[in-house]
C-alpha cells in the first residue's frame, strides 16, 4: 500500500532515539571518573548522563566546575577516540530501516544529537545509514560552542533550508525532555519514544508517545489509502 508521511521532514535525536551506545558510554564515563576521583555511575544512573552535552552532565551530576569538566570533556573524548566511537553500539530495532524508508519516500531528514557532530557521523557511516539523511547535526567538540538542544534544532533547520527542504511540517523524534524542551523553542512537535533513557514525566509536552518501532511508523508514514 502507498505511504505518505503527513511531515515534510524528520529530525532525529541519536543517543537513545537510533542508536544504543550505553554500554559503551558506562565504559567510558566509569573510567573518566575515576580518573577524576568521582563515583562512577551504575547502569540504572544512566538516565541522568544520556541526552544532555556531557560537558553539562559532568558539572551538573559529578559537581565539576566548567573548567574542569571541559578538561574531562576532552579526556572522555580522548578515550572515545581511542577505543573506536562505534564500538558496542547497536541500533534500536526497526528503526534503521525506517529511516531508510523514510528517505525512500522522499521525507527528508536530519540528525539533530546533542553529541558532537564527528561523532553522529562515524555511527551513521557505521550503520550505512549516512545517505538517508540530507544532513548530520550534532554539536561541536567542545560542546560549548554548539550544544543546547535548542540551538541544534535551529541548526538542522537551517542547513535542511540551505539544501532546498520544505521545513513548513518538521517533527523531532527524541528519547529526554531536553528534546522536548529544545524542539518547542522552535514550535517544532516531538514524538517521544519510550525505549531510550528518560523518566516517565519527560513526555510531558510532547505531541505523541510511542513504546515500540511500529507505532512510530505509524505517525511518521501512515499508509495511504487507493485512489
Amino acid at each position: 500500500m502507498p505511504v505518505a508521511s503527513p511531515w515534510s521532514c524528520v529530525l532525529w535525536d541519536v543517543d537513545g532515539t537510533v542508536v544504543d551506545a550505553s554500554d559503551a558510554i558506562l565504559h567510558r564515563l566509569t573510567v573518566t571518573l575515576e580518573h577524576y576521583g568521582r563515583t562512577p555511575p551504575t547502569r540504572a544512573e544512566l538516565v541522568h548522563w544520556i541526552g544532555p552535552p556531557m560537558f553539562q552532565s559532568l558539572q551538573d551530576q559529578a559537581g565539576m566546575d566548567p573548567e574542569l569538566a571541559a578538561e574531562a570533556v576532552a579526556w572522555y573524548r580522548e578515550l572515545g577516540a581511542r577505543e573506536g566511537y562505534v564500538r558496542g553500539a547497536r541500533l534500536f530495532p526497526g528503526i534503521g530501516e525506517m529511516i531508510r524508508d523514510l528517505a525512500a519516500a522522499g521525507v527528508a531528514q536530519a540528525t539533530a544529537s546533542s553529541k558532537p557532530e564527528t561523532q553522529v557521523r562515524m555511527l551513521m557511516d557505521h550503520f550505512e545509514l549516512t545517505p538517508a539523511f540530507t544532513t548530520l547535526v550534532g554539536a561541536t567538540a567542545d560542546e560549548r560552542t554548539l550544544s543546547a538542544k535548542a540551538d541544534i534544532v535551529a541548526e538542522a533547520l537551517r542547513r535542511l533550508d540551505v539544501a532546498g527542504v520544505d521545513i513548513s511540517r518538521p517533527v523531532l523524534v527524541g528519547d529526554r525532555h531536553h528534546d522536548v524542551d529544545g524542539a518547542a523553542v522552535h514550535d517544532v512537535p516531538v514524538i517521544f519514544v519510550r525505549w531510550g533513557f528518560s523518566w516517565p514525566h519527560e513526555s510531558e509536552g510532547a505531541s505523541a508517545v510511542v513504546s515500540g518501532p511500529d507505532e512510530l511508523r505509524g505517525l511518521l508514514l501512515p499508509p495511504m489509502a487507493d485512489r
